[in-house]
């Protein structure tokens, strides 16, 4: 199943840059990696020009601070440092990845973005929305995405699902109730605008979920 949470239908055509930029949102055991995929070749079975990539990371810089954000340490990570790394890695993908691809005019196709860092830093970890922004338009000027596809799984089931693999990172390692607050913080993004987001009910058997996919990528295709 697939809404907006308001009935809007996608607004395409008007986006300030030649190729499409479509990012892919959830929290843990959503099935992104797996989704991703099916996204990238079925865009590309349709002859659009792909670059696929993923955040934090995307460049070498970008992932070697990837890995700084993810590794479990004994040291307590500043909410602030993490927000602020984030956003370094960001600014580096933006400039060697993202901007060039589009203006290329080729579609963008993301593993998470900024809507991560608002679910994650600003609802899970309590960092001001404000400051977020702020930090969002220095780096970002006035670039977001076309599309924004957020699937959607109750925090158990996904957390279950995450389970199932090999050691988990920092993030994962979290408790139940950030990533209850991270799945309201995603909620809360949809809710503010309708028109970027469309929510996929990641719950649902996994042909369901990319027949619903179709359909939404169907929306943006020319």
């Amino acid at each position: 199943m697939v809404s907006d949470g308001h009935g809007a239908s996608l607004q395409s055509g008007k986006s300030s840059q030649p190729g499409k930029f479509i990012t892919l949102e959830g929290t843990e055991g959503v099935g992104k990696t797996t989704n991703l995929e099916f996204i990238q070749s079925y865009l590309r079975a349709k002859g659009v020009p792909l670059c696929v990539t993923r955040e934090p990371g995307g460049t070498p810089l970008a992932e070697q601070v990837r890995e700084l954000l993810l590794a479990k340490r004994d040291e307590t990570v500043d909410e602030t440092a993490e927000l602020l790394l984030i956003f370094a890695a960001r600014a580096q993908h933006l400039n060697q990845v993202i901007q060039p691809a589009l203006a290329r005019g080729e579609w963008v196709l993301s593993d998470r973005f900024t809507d991560a860092t608002y679910a994650y830093q600003g609802a899970g970890r309590g960092l001001s929305c404000e400051v977020i922004a702020t930090l969002e338009q220095l780096v970002q000027g006035e670039l977001r995405p076309d599309l924004t596809i957020v699937l959607d799984i109750d925090v158990a089931t996904g957390l279950a699902r995450a389970s199932q693999r090999a050691a988990l990172d920092r993030f994962e390692l979290e408790a139940v109730e950030f990533f209850e607050a991270v799945r309201q913080g995603y909620q809360a993004r949809v809710t503010a605008n309708p028109d970027r987001y469309r929510v996929v009910d990641a719950g649902q058997d996994l042909s369901a979920v990319q027949s619903d996919l179709k359909l939404v990528l169907d929306q943006l295709l020319p």
